[in-house]
Parts: C-alpha cells; structure tokens; sequence
C-alpha cells in the first residue's frame, strides 16, 4: 500500500492544485518512483488511497498497466483518515497476509526486495509490524524509536520512522474504516509489548516535506542522471 492521502500543508501553494505524490523530482512524480522500484522488486499489487485531489492520482497512474502493476484505489471522503485509519479503511483490499506500506511523500533507495524476506519473517513469527529506521535528518533530531538487536524500543538513542513497514493485518482489524486513527499510538502499544522487529537503513532518504526539500531532491537527483549518462 502507497500512502498518498495527505492534504500536504506545508508544500502549498505546490498542493493547492496538485496532490502531493505527484510532484515531480528527478522527472518524475514521487509516487511514480515507489511504483516503479516496486515493481522491478517483484512487488505489483498494489493499492492507494487518496483525498485531496485524489482523482489526480487514479489520472495519472490509472489501472498501474502502463508499469506492470495492478493499482487499485481505496477513496477517503470527506477528509483524509490519517495512516492507521487509512490503511483499516483500505484493509479488504490488502489480503490475508503480511502486507508493507510505504509513505507517498518520501524518497528512498531502500531496497524493496528485501520486504519479500521480512513478510516472511512476520508471517511466521509472532510480531505484528517490522519498521524500517533511518538516520535522524536535521529537522527531526530527537528520531521516533530506538533500535536494539534487530528489535523497536522506546529507548533513546532513536533514529527515525522511514514509512516503510511490514505489518500484520490484525494490526488494524478493531479500527472503525471510517474513524481517522494515527499510527504511532498503535505502534507504541505493539512496541511495548515485544512485538514489532526494525532495521536501520543507512542509505539516501527524503522526506520530501517542504518546497526547499523537494527542490533540492529535485537538483540532486537530476545531477545523478547526468552523471549516470556522461
């Protein structure tokens, strides 16, 4: 599941008229890079909610063909319902199994296939969610979750949330699909009782929240197509 509801306040005015999974960097819009790495990571089915300006988004990538996915879509009316409620909302759409979601307004070159081998991991263990870590940037310093042996703790130091989880469906099974819910207070409750497993991703994250942000992802990732083709 992609993540693509959010209103995206602080990028207005870029959002007033465009969602903002679809603001392009490098070429090309931010969900557009998810779709793609997941694909070529064996990973195409797919869904995505969506609010604000949503019918944007089901233009734009339309039934997924076009990238050797399967799309399908998961509407929150009147107003976005915030992750946990997002994904309880899109829950008959995800199946049985493990399932991983990924923020829609980040950049990342985490390496997809590896979420195969950590649904696998959940699926037979006793664990409700695994999270991906990454380095504190310099806008959110404190982190989110501490990381010891391969488990999520409260501890400090903490490093921060990527947006990139695994999770168990029954995570999200006594939501109201039509209440909005925050994911943390659901996290922390699993967290303290020993049941979600992490990772620390030590490459290239974004979390592409403001205009200064997304121009710089912008620079950098056109550079690095320059230099690929010289």
């Amino acid at each position: 599941m992609i993540l693509a509801a959010g209103r995206g306040e602080r990028m207005r005015p870029l959002t007033d008229r465009t969602p903002k999974p679809l603001l392009p960097a490098g070429g090309k819009p931010l969900i557009v890079w998810h779709v793609e790495r997941l694909v070529l990571a064996g990973i195409s089915e797919l869904v995505i909610n969506h609010a604000h300006l949503g019918s944007q988004i089901e233009q734009a990538l339309g039934d997924g063909s076009q990238f050797g996915a399967s799309i399908r879509y998961s509407p929150e009316h009147p107003a976005a319902l915030e992750t946990a409620g997002g994904i309880a909302h899109a829950l008959h759409l995800l199946g049985t199994q493990p399932f991983a979601v990924v923020n829609g307004d980040i950049w990342c070159d985490y390496d997809f296939l590896q979420l195969h081998k950590r649904a696998e991991q959940l699926q037979a263990g006793n664990d409700t969610a695994h999270l991906v870590l990454v380095t504190n940037p310099a806008h959110h310093p404190d982190g989110d979750f501490g990381l010891a042996e391969g488990r999520i703790t409260a501890a400090a130091p903490r490093l921060t949330f990527s947006g990139i989880g695994i999770y168990q469906p029954a995570l999200f099974a006594a939501l109201d699909r039509n209440r909005a819910a925050p994911l943390a207070p659901l996290l922390c409750e699993q967290i303290a009782q020993g049941k979600v497993s992490g990772e620390h991703h030590g490459g290239r994250w974004v979390d592409v929240g403001t205009p200064q942000r997304l121009a710089e992802l912008d620079n950098e990732l056109r550079a690095s197509q320059n230099t690929a083709h010289a």
